[in-house]
């Protein structure tokens, strides 16, 4: 191999690690099976590890719990926090598209988050970041987007914790009625009322 060779295979983006396969692959699991009392080697055995891998990574049951907790609150703060950062795109446009992506999040994932949002309000120890993060984190990035249509500062904190709680619970309705069409609609009319889609209050 040459020293061009070497080069090129060393700045080669690396894929995902062992411990972010294992925590995907739990995560799948979560979302199928819940989170319920399965033992930390019962899950090794359903994702195709060992017990002691998720040791080495993760410490424990509750520490790959945690993990699990902060990486799918992560990626749905990460897709609205990307979403706003494109001026391009108008906030009802930033609106709508925030929202399909949850919706279609939820689909997959949804079960598993509600779960672990009902155990962090049991004071679970391992959901304790997703306790402090369920309402608090949401607030500054939606109120900014409720400026954005001309709600008066003082009262777009308010408006944000409208629209999270909103929207929560229709994504609640989504998993139990599997009414995507409705559902759709009902948050569009949130868009109209809290004037996203109109532009403006």
């Amino acid at each position: 191999m040459t020293t061009t060779d070497r080069t090129t295979t060393t700045n080669r983006p690396a894929g995902p690690g062992p411990r972010d396969r294992l925590l995907a692959a739990a995560i799948e699991h979560f979302s199928a099976h819940g989170v319920s009392d399965h033992s930390l080697r019962a899950v090794a055995n359903a994702i195709g590890t060992s017990h002691r891998m998720l040791i080495y990574h993760f410490g424990s049951r509750d520490g790959l719990l945690a993990e699990v907790v902060r990486a799918v609150e992560e990626q749905q703060r990460d897709a609205l926090t990307e979403l706003l950062a494109d001026s391009s795109l108008t906030p009802a446009e930033q609106s709508r598209r925030f929202w399909h992506r949850v919706a279609d999040a939820t689909l997959v994932h949804g079960r598993l988050f509600f779960e672990l949002s009902a155990l962090a309000l049991q004071d679970k120890p391992y959901t304790r970041p997703l306790r402090d993060a369920l309402i608090s984190i949401w607030l500054e990035p939606l109120a900014s987007l409720y400026l954005r249509v001309g709600v008066p500062a003082e009262q777009a904190p308010t408006y944000a914790r409208l629209g999270l709680a909103t929207a929560r619970g229709l994504l609640f309705d989504l998993l139990a009625t599997d009414d995507r069409t409705s559902v759709d609609q009902a948050a569009a009319l949130l868009d109209r009322l809290t004037g996203v889609t109109a532009g403006g209050v």
